[in-house]
């Protein structure tokens, strides 16, 4: 039996390599969470990394998602790369990244990406026109001459998948689906009808 992950690693690598005019954004994905009470959220992100221990990407912790996914640590997340005709669903428990890990993401971003990690109160209501302009332009006289530090707000989490279910499209909608089910240290394959 495959392994999920890498798998999924595959798909990811097909859809990089298709042209950005077919696929321009390979790394998208529909991110579903619920508050605490129960009510459902979903946004389109990006992905920042696979790996065995899951799927990690990054936001502000004081956003809408950054809220729930604190208070109610599950999520479901869905890729769909129509061209390829296929599109992959995971659930599972969230967890932080480590202080360490998010260091070295936010390293990596563009300067004027850093800086509007400072700048925006994000999910919250802009009380004045200009307000979020003005909070650049104070981000960027803070670090003019120095590198820009993560935000103690901003970071990351991982989705640590319970499940992932794998989607073909076929003729007549009769579709492909396995689902795999992570039962303790290993998978299990489910083929689901279309």
């Amino acid at each position: 039996m495959r392994d999920p992950i890498e798998l999924f690693q595959e798909i990811l690598a097909t859809a990089n390599a298709v042209d950005r005019a077919i696929i321009p954004e390979p790394t998208a994905f529909a991110l579903a969470t619920a508050s605490a009470d129960g009510r459902p959220s979903v946004r389109m992100l990006l992905l920042k990394g696979v790996d065995a221990r899951g799927f990690s990407f990054y936001t502000n912790y004081e956003s809408r998602k950054g809220r729930e996914l604190l208070a109610n640590p599950v999520a479901a997340m869905c890729f769909h790369w129509a061209p390829l005709e296929l599109q992959v669903c995971v659930e599972g428990r969230v967890t932080q990244v480590s202080p360490d890990e998010a260091d070295e993401y936010f390293a990596t971003r563009q300067r004027a990406s850093q800086f509007g990690a400072w700048a925006s109160a994000q999910s919250r209501t802009i009380e004045r026109e200009g307000d979020l302009e003005r909070r650049m332009r104070d981000a960027e006289a803070r670090f003019a001459d120095a590198p820009v530090s993560r935000p103690p707000h901003w970071s990351g989490f991982r989705l640590v998948p319970e499940s992932i279910e794998f989607w073909q499209n076929m003729p007549s909608r009769l579709h492909r689906r396995h689902r795999y089910i992570r039962d303790v240290a290993r998978w299990r394959v489910d083929v689901l009808y279309p």
